[in-house]
């Protein structure tokens, strides 16, 4: 049922708006085609001329909304051939839907109605400038996963591309990863690299955050503070500042301890990465803390239970949804993270990002798009379980997850 009774809005208000989301969408094909004002010109009259006559037959709207996006399918079709046409289908699709949810007010049909135009205005603008951010930091991603799977050495869309020809995509770059030794190698570095660094941060991180959640602890303010400052400071000072501090352990342990170079170069980036990652530990289970229940080990040690039972056996299990999010954080930045691996790390500690950024400086390989979509997918998976451990955490606390 519609919270507020809605009456159709006037053809020239429609038409106007309708424009401006023309104009906008003409940016987008005039910029692809070269000629970005022309775009905005056409694209905001040509939705003007739509809106007009489309609101001529309202009584009809199902009809004329097929045509709409069958003309935008043709249009596109004709432009630039098949994938022209599915974002044509796309553009037709939405214009026929945004048309009439302005004409027949329909915005306004699950809002309260003592709202002001004003009001109303800035509810869907804030939503539609929350929408932009989105695209705009999510079309590089959707712009590499199709571009992994080029059957040429470009880092460009083809014309086979273009017009979804087979013959256009290739899995060759994703075989070249899998076969080609120097990334196996680079890979096999960060996959021993992050597991170990991650153990690191997320032990001392995790002892960090229940010490300073104690209220008696002095100072813990500043502490905290230090101990979140990796996250804070630029990377490259870090990165200079543990190239430094490090090559000095280095050669202690070379000299006084007989280590080789291989394993102390393993042992300086995996202590660098821990750094990097113990913030993300501290801020995660710091947070699963602000619930926890201190009657609970009170309970414990008055049944007899020592404080590594209580732990253990009490403690553990309820910010455990807390102490694996913050591992999978370290985890990605280990993974990820390639500055301080430069600064720190020798050519037989290359990690992935290293071996990309290699690849980018050296030789211009399309298998780095290849990695890329495959880290992205690693990425969304991670993301995807400490979402879901995050909910988790809220049940547990008594929290409805939002």
């Amino acid at each position: 049922m519609a919270l507020t009774p809605v009456t159709p809005s006037s053809t020239s208000f429609t038409a106007s708006t309708t424009a401006v989301a023309g104009a906008i969408a003409g940016l987008l094909v005039g910029t692809s085609q070269g000629n970005a004002f022309l775009g905005v010109v056409i694209g905001a009259a040509l939705l003007a001329a739509v809106t007009f006559v489309a609101l001529q037959m309202r009584e009809r709207e199902k009809p004329v909304r097929w045509i709409i996006l069958t003309g935008f399918a043709l249009a596109g079709f004709l432009m630039g051939g098949l994938s022209a046409g599915i974002i044509g289908v796309l553009f037709g699709w939405f214009f026929g839907w945004f048309i009439f949810w302005i004409g027949e007010t329909r915005y306004r049909a699950t809002l309260v109605p003592y709202l002001t135009p004003g009001q109303v205005l800035w509810h869907y603008g804030f939503r539609v400038i929350c929408g932009a951010i989105f695209v705009f930091l999510i079309t590089p991603i959707l712009v590499v996963l199709p571009l992994s799977f080029n059957a040429q050495d470009f880092f460009t869309f083809t014309p086979e591309m273009l017009r979804l020809d087979p013959e256009g995509y290739s899995l060759k770059h994703y075989r070249d990863f899998f076969t080609n030794q120097d990334w196996q190698r680079s890979f096999r570095n960060s996959l021993i690299i992050a597991p170990i660094a991650t153990v690191i941060s997320v032990t001392l991180g995790t002892l960090a955050a229940i010490g300073l959640s104690q209220s008696h602890v002095p100072g813990r303010r500043a502490i905290m503070a230090i101990l979140i400052s990796p996250m804070i400071v630029p990377l490259i000072i870090s990165a200079t500042g543990m190239f430094f501090f490090y090559s000095q352990i280095g050669q202690v342990l070379e000299n006084n301890l007989g280590l080789s170079k291989t394993f102390v170069g393993y042992v300086k980036v995996v202590l660098a990465h821990a750094v990097l990652g113990i913030p993300f530990v501290i801020i995660t289970v710091t947070a699963t803390l602000v619930g926890f229940d201190r009657s609970l080990t009170r309970a414990a040690a008055n049944m007899g239970a020592g404080p590594v039972t209580t732990f253990f056996r009490v403690q553990m299990p309820l910010i455990l949804p807390g102490v694996i999010s913050g591992g999978l954080f370290a985890f990605i930045t280990s993974f990820d993270e390639v500055v301080v691996v430069l600064f720190v790390g020798s050519a037989r500690q290359k990690t992935l990002p290293w071996q990309m950024f290699t690849g980018l400086r050296e030789q211009i390989s399309p298998t780095i798009l290849a990695v890329a979509t495959i880290l992205v997918v690693i990425s969304i998976a991670l993301l995807t379980t400490v979402e879901l451990l995050r909910r988790r955490s809220e049940r547990l606390r008594g929290i409805t997850p939002s």
